[in-house]
């Protein structure tokens, strides 16, 4: 059973429509080579019991996640940096496997931490140095009948495919600052991360614990620009004036806020304007203004309104740009 963690965050909604672009390059993240792994399953059908966990994602619903997800071996966790990160994983050599063995696509969003009271091969499936996923139990039955309890799978790093874009939440007040970064396409991941406040320069942010940073740093009242690079692809993005300055004050029913097509996926020779608005919540907010340098995006060459890649390499859904 993996660590289940629940947290209340300040939320707000921003949607982005990118602005200009220019030339593209390839992914700089592409699938990893095919592994042996075993996966268990926690929870129920209702996946209400995988809510919150170590990543500090929350109602999974709310962030983006959904049910496709799963606890990870410490060896995967990385201490946090695999939060976020996306697999595919296929059930092999076990009767319980379904009819063409089909593979499901899920995000890491919990820690399945080490039961050193069983044996690693007879309950401690999560004990290192075991490589293992502990999925929802809707996640397993896509792979495998749930009686099988675990089962052997082939397992691979591919590129997420997320709905909606960037989500922040925060926490913290005048003088402290807890930022979670969630629904990230692309690595999935987030390795470093710097918060500049519109009275300061930019800030160095320190990994707290799961998908969270945080800045110990005089921010009330001022606008919140972050800048992102990924774990995986290395690839660093700037979003300007993020959140406004009364971001101490914004708590739900606002949603969390969503800046579209930061997909960490590829990249442009130019800077990129993204052009954000608030939808629902407080009607007296003032919508801010986002303008995100080295945004990565992929063009779309073709006539079609969407762009997307599906020969099993990767995914990656964009507004088409003129």
């Amino acid at each position: 059973m993996a660590a289940l963690y629940s947290w209340c965050f300040s939320f707000f909604l921003l949607l982005a429509v990118v602005g200009k672009a220019t030339a593209a390059y390839a992914p700089v993240f592409r699938p990893t080579a095919w592994k042996l792994a075993y996966a268990t399953f926690y929870g129920d059908e209702t996946a209400a019991g995988t809510m919150g966990g170590a990543c500090g994602y929350g109602n999974l619903f709310n962030s983006g996640y959904g049910t496709d997800t799963a606890a990870l071996s410490s060896v995967l966790f990385n201490n946090g940096y695999g939060c976020g990160q996306c697999f595919q994983i296929q059930c092999v050599k076990s009767q319980w496997c379904y009819k063409g063995s089909p593979f499901t696509t899920i995000t890491a969003t919990n820690l399945c931490p080490p039961n050193w009271a069983q044996d690693s091969n007879n309950g401690g499936w999560c004990n290192p140095p075991r490589t293992h996923f502990d999925m929802s139990k809707p996640a397993f039955m896509k792979i495998a009948q749930w009686k099988a309890g675990i089962v052997p799978v082939m397992f691979r790093r591919v590129p997420c495919v997320k709905k909606g874009g960037l989500r922040f939440a925060f926490q913290g007040n005048g003088y402290w600052l807890l930022v979670y970064v969630m629904n990230v396409a692309g690595g999935g991941d987030i390795a470093q991360m710097w918060v500049k406040g519109s009275k300061t320069g930019w800030i160095s942010m320190s990994h707290n614990w799961g998908a969270s940073y945080q800045a110990f740093a005089t921010l009330g009242g001022q606008a919140l620009s972050f800048k992102l690079t990924s774990y995986s692809s290395h690839e660093t993005i700037i979003a300007w004036n993020a959140a406004p300055s009364n971001w101490q004050s914004i708590f739900s029913p606002i949603p969390s806020m969503t800046i579209e097509s930061l997909n960490l996926l590829a990249r442009t020779l130019e800077e990129n304007e993204v052009a954000a608005t608030v939808e629902g919540g407080d009607d007296n907010a003032i919508p801010p203004t986002v303008i995100v340098k080295g945004i990565n995006v992929l063009v779309d060459m073709k006539p079609s309104s969407w762009l997307a890649w599906q020969d099993g390499m990767y995914q990656n859904w964009v507004h088409r740009l003129p």
